[in-house]
């Protein structure tokens, strides 16, 4: 497992998560809501393209102890965008389940 990669993974996801709930206001969960659900965001959108074996974001430059700048801006941007995407999700889901 890169650590290294997921950690920063993880910081894409809060970025994300809180990037998105100060876009959406509409839809924000609070700043602990948008981190949570951010950084669940980034995991998910790290590991599931992973192992139903579809994307490797830059695993054989960080396995081979090298510093691959793209796979760390990529592994950035996709806890990034799978940050914002299931923060919005989670916080649309909510709007319509208070509305009932």
């Amino acid at each position: 497992m890169d650590v290294l990669g997921t950690i920063i993974n993880l910081a894409g996801g809060a970025l994300g998560g809180n990037g998105a709930g100060s876009l959406l206001k509409k839809f924000s969960l609070g700043t602990v809501g948008n981190t949570v659900v951010g950084l669940i965001g980034s995991l998910a959108m790290k590991y599931v393209p992973q192992l139903s074996g579809l994307i490797n974001f830059g695993g054989e430059a960080a396995a081979s102890g090298g510093f691959d700048m793209m796979g760390m801006l990529s592994g950035l941007v996709s806890g990034g965008v799978g940050g914002g995407v299931l923060m919005t999700v989670v916080g649309l889901v909510k709007n319509m389940l208070a509305k009932k």
